[in-house]
């Protein structure tokens, strides 16, 4: 197994992975009792040194129950008949929770006023509206 170019500065070491087949339920016809199809890849994130400590809380918090306590992110790839597709839409899913822990924070918002215009306009559409419904009312004769 080769390893994973996850961004610039962060790259994961092959011996931090371990893959795993095991047998998948779902298609494969006669088949699917006689092939380990599905695909367990394990990501131990103690093996990786270079991980900052901001992108593996986010980890974390992206994984959810698939991370161990112990810090190993386990993800089951079993929706293709082979070993080889299945390998590699885990790998792919591997890589894309990696990316997007990787992703730096969005910039804080400020928050701004509304403008005397932009207030104006909104209590003008307010009268437009009103005065729509208005001519909708019940026409009384006193």
């Amino acid at each position: 197994m080769e390893p994973l170019q996850v961004s610039r500065r962060l790259t994961i070491p092959a011996d931090a992975m371990e893959e795993s087949f095991i047998a998948a339920s779902g298609p494969g016809g006669q088949n699917v009792n006689k092939v380990a199809t599905a695909v367990q890849l394990r990501l131990d994130t103690a093996r990786v040194p270079e991980m900052p400590e901001r992108v593996l809380a986010r980890l974390r918090e992206l994984a959810g129950r698939r991370m161990t306590e112990d810090g190993v992110l386990i993800l089951t790839s079993r929706e293709h008949r082979t070993q080889d597709r299945n390998r590699e839409a885990a790998r792919a899913r591997l890589l894309a929770l990696l990316q997007e822990a990787a992703a730096p924070p969005p910039p804080v918002r400020r928050p701004t006023r509304p403008t005397r215009a932009s207030k104006e306009r909104r209590l003008t559409a307010k009268g437009v509206r009103s005065g729509v419904k208005q001519g909708r009312a019940r026409v009384r004769d006193d």
